[in-house]
């Protein structure tokens, strides 16, 4: 019987999700729970099992396709009969002529037994019980022999040399179509990193990977984003905001228009005379997935929100010593450490001090809503866009368990993993401007939640130190600090008190301990 499978809704709530690719082809026989295809949603990249086990008959949507939920997108054959249709039989018009007909049972062919398993069989059968009480059931020995070949020993793990390197040609991954763009942009693909399913190597990744050999031809004169792994998580970048704070970006000539801004990543000159508009004057890309979203976030965040952004230019040289003796330590060793870590802990120790600013307006049954648990978003600039995966309960964790986490957050964002539940239920958002040489911004504040700090750049600056006598001028670590919170809700004697809070901690590492 031919089933067709119909697009769920994969826990989102969402209306609509796009065909990225097929895990099965027509012919292809497929057991339950099998993987039949990856969507992509509005916010994540969710593969989808099969209900039935049978053979894939047809794929009634093509790769790339938006459908709404509900659509059918595949067709497969279970193998069993269809049922034939009759009449009602009503009172008065006698039954049917045709014989009821049921389905075809499956019918698996008995194993053989082996001596050995009759043996057991036999001796684990259960006697009826006998009327005298002094009867007694002697119990059967059981002789087994082995059958079969003997099991392997345990191999040696694979030497390094062993293991499967990005650069082996056999293990690219990219579709035809992408290959040629790759071979016509002058990209040897076995340099690139595959973002897609698999490891697949996407247009953008080829993109990304002549822009980036673009860059590299050009004099260094120092830039923030200088690999393509950081290019793609700019948000997670290596050294946060301290790598920062030594590079500053170096941009001219170059234009960007990354994933994270809805199109191709690249510079339109310089690539060996490749021209990304091919000839045109514009170039237009689809709006959908996460730049649909995105869009629909803000505008509804802007149309909704009441939004104040408060600053305050503080000195950070604590942060950054403070840093650099984590990292030596040996609690930290495997993980990297950066002032992302320090920056929210302080936040999160500030919002228990402040509790306004974990909040959220209920406007239906005009309530506000205090958060016990602060689930610490993190803005990151991830290969599908912009995205703001949580923490869930950080204000619980201790800063090894904190720093875990966000390796955890990094590494999950920048595989293109990240699941529904990694970004729902957020109450407060960190994005971090730095890593791209900028001092500060006016943040939108994210969902339904009612505040949004930003992290600038972190550089070296003359600062006043000391004080009367002392008084003097030194090179310090300096940094500004933002917070855009809904005025609906949060006075500004709260917001200020916040960001004040978060300078101190981050000025004096050590006034955690009053918190």
């Amino acid at each position: 019987m031919k089933r067709q499978f119909l697009l769920p809704d994969p826990g989102e709530g969402l209306l609509e999700a796009e065909i990225v690719a097929w895990r099965v082809t027509e012919g292809q026989s497929i057991e339950v729970n099998d993987v039949l295809v990856e969507i992509e949603t509005a916010k994540s990249l969710v593969e989808l099992p099969s209900p039935y086990a049978g053979t894939v008959t047809s794929l009634l949507v093509a790769e790339g396709t938006t459908v709404e939920v509900g659509s059918p997108i595949v067709e497969i054959d279970d193998g069993e009969d269809e049922a034939e249709e009759s009449g009602p039989n009503l009172v008065g018009y006698g039954a049917s002529d045709a014989a009821p007909t049921r389905r075809r049972r499956r019918v698996q062919s008995a194993p053989e037994r082996s001596e050995a398993s009759e043996a057991l069989s036999a001796a684990y059968d259960q006697h009826e019980p006998g009327r005298r009480a002094d009867e007694v059931h002697p119990a059967t020995t059981v002789h087994a022999k082995a059958e079969g070949d003997p099991l392997p020993t345990p191999g040696r793990a694979p030497a390094e040399s062993q293991l499967l390197l990005a650069s082996d040609a056999n293990s690219v991954k990219a579709k035809p179509p992408v290959r040629k763009y790759a071979k016509d942009l002058g990209v040897d693909l076995s340099t690139v990193v595959g973002t897609g399913p698999d490891g697949t190597i996407t247009r953008r990744d080829v993109e990304a990977a002549a822009a980036f050999r673009y860059l590299d031809d050009q004099p260094k004169q120092g830039r923030i984003i200088n690999d393509q792994a950081s290019f793609q998580a700019g948000g997670f970048q290596s050294g946060g905001p301290f790598q920062g704070a030594q590079e500053q970006p170096s941009h001219a000539g170059t234009s960007y228009s990354g994933s994270s801004f809805g199109g191709g990543f690249g510079p339109t000159e310089g690539l060996g005379g490749f021209d990304p508009f091919e000839g045109r004057a514009e170039r237009r890309v689809p709006i959908k997935g996460v730049r649909k979203f995105t869009a629909e976030n803000m505008v509804r965040s802007v149309n909704t929100h009441v939004h104040v952004t408060e600053w305050t230019t503080i000195d950070v040289t604590g942060t950054m010593e403070f840093v650099e003796r984590l990292k030596e330590r040996r609690e930290f060793s495997g993980l990297r450490v950066s002032p992302l870590l320090v920056y929210a802990k302080a936040i999160c120790l500030a919002l228990g001090r402040n509790p306004d600013l974990n909040t959220s307006w209920d406007e239906e049954r005009q309530e506000i809503v205090y958060y016990r648990d602060v689930n610490l978003g993190i803005a990151a600039a991830t290969p599908r866009g912009l995205m703001v995966p949580n923490i869930k309960a950080a204000q619980r964790l201790s800063l090894l368990e904190l720093c875990q986490s966000i390796n955890q957050l990094v590494q999950v964002s920048r595989e293109g993993k990240l699941q529904p539940g990694d970004y729902a239920h957020g109450t407060f958002t960190v994005t971090n401007v730095g890593v791209f040489g900028i001092d500060a911004g006016t943040p939108i504040i994210n969902g339904d939640e009612s505040a949004i700090f930003c992290m600038g750049a972190i550089e070296r600056r003359p600062w006043v130190v000391g004080e009367g006598a002392n008084e003097r001028v030194e090179p310090r670590w300096v940094t500004t600090l933002a917070v855009a919170f809904d005025h609906r809700i949060i006075d500004g004697e709260q917001g200020s008190r916040f960001l004040h809070d978060v300078g101190s901690i981050l000025a004096e590492p050590a006034m955690a301990l009053l918190y």
